[in-house]
């Protein structure tokens, strides 16, 4: 019994070391730099921020919708645009879309061919 305690106590004492020696080395200033994302990732960046804006809005829309805080008249008002513009960021997110429209010469944005 003495001899399970006295070995527990050590693989916890070892198990804590372990977990907290991560923690306790120094770091230096140039470990804890972050790179600047390159053009490419930081448009997607960009294009991700803005497809999660559009669809908060149109979230936040449509619960005001149902709670009753908006009318159907400004709710079928204010939801083509909001629809157009999630539409458009995950259109522009979209890799194959952006490849497409660009053979095609039309912008990423419209991504229909013309006609």
């Amino acid at each position: 019994m003495t001899v399970a305690l006295v070995l527990a106590a050590i693989l916890t004492v070892v198990c804590v070391v372990a977990v907290a020696l991560p923690f306790l080395g120094e770091h230096t200033p140039a470990d804890d730099v972050i790179d600047e994302p390159s053009p490419v990732a930081a448009r997607q960046l960009d294009l991700a921020e803005r497809r999660d804006r559009a669809l908060a809005a149109l979230k936040e829309l449509e619960f005001d919708h149902r709670t009753g805080k908006i009318s159907d008249e400004d709710y079928r008002e204010l939801v083509g645009p909001l629809r157009r513009e999630a539409a458009e960021a995950l259109r522009d997110l979209e890799p194959r879309a952006t490849a497409v429209s660009r053979d095609r010469g039309a912008s990423p944005a419209k991504g229909r061919p013309p006609g």
